[in-house]
Order: C-alpha cells, then sequence, then structure tokens
C-alpha cells in the first residue's frame, strides 16, 4: 500500500476572485484555469494546488484563523513580505530572523493565517540528516 498524500487545499471565499489574485499576486504565480463546469482557478505551490471556490455555507471572514495555517517553503521571504505589503497586508507575527531562518504570519483578505517559511542552509541541512 502507498502512503496517502495531501497534494491540494480548497479554500472557500465569498469573493474567490479577490483572494486568488491576492496569492497570485503575494507569491507571484501564475493562475491555471481548470476546463469544466463549474472549473476551478489552480494556483500551483511546486506541486501542491490551492483551490480558491466560493460556497454559500462560509461568512465573509474566517472566525477560526488559527484552525489552519497554511505554511508556505518560500526562497525569498523578504521580498514576499514586500508584495503582502504593496497589497496593503496584514501581519500576525511580522518578519522574523530565528538563528537564519525567516519566518512571519501574514493574514490573506478572508482572515486566514499564511505562515512564511525561509530556512537557513543549515536549517535545511538538519532536517535532511532526520530524514524529513
Amino acid at each position: 500500500m502507498t502512503t496517502p498524500t495531501i497534494g491540494s487545499l480548497l479554500l472557500s471565499s465569498t469573493d474567490p476572485a479577490r483572494l486568488r489574485d491576492w496569492y497570485a499576486t503575494a507569491f507571484a504565480l501564475k493562475i491555471d484555469h481548470t476546463p469544466g463546469e463549474p472549473g476551478y482557478d489552480l494556483l500551483d505551490f511546486g506541486g501542491f494546488y490551492l483551490l480558491i471556490d466560493t460556497r454559500d455555507d462560509v461568512g465573509p471572514t474566517n472566525p477560526e484563523p488559527a484552525r489552519v495555517i497554511l505554511n508556505v517553503d518560500v526562497d525569498d521571504a523578504r521580498a514576499i513580505v514586500g508584495r503582502i505589503d504593496d497589497l496593503g497586508g496584514r501581519w500576525l507575527a511580522e518578519l522574523d530572523d530565528r538563528d537564519g531562518s525567516l519566518f512571519a504570519t501574514a493574514i490573506d483578505p478572508d482572515g486566514n493565517y499564511i505562515q512564511l517559511i525561509q530556512l537557513s542552509p543549515q536549517h535545511r541541512a538538519e532536517l535532511a540528516e532526520r530524514g524529513k
């Protein structure tokens, strides 16, 4: 039996186009439109797909944003912080250097938390040694 993998996340919104555009701009991603009805717009985070769609059983903001936090491994946290700032972004935790690794937690337009993680080469090597 193969090990199951998680390949995507469906993020629901009352304004999916606004949320999709925010993520695409903040992370400099191409929007892939899937064929079919109704179809989804996919954002490819290096093989992990974020699907943003509308639902009529969600409110305009997330009432419990800490319940699920999207961790995004990035190469240049400072550049992404700058793009989020340019979008008028809000921060739960501003960019913090932790022994050479950078962390920040942004709040998207729907109130969801997105943690940016830029691991230092040393921290990456330590994780590789542990087999993670």
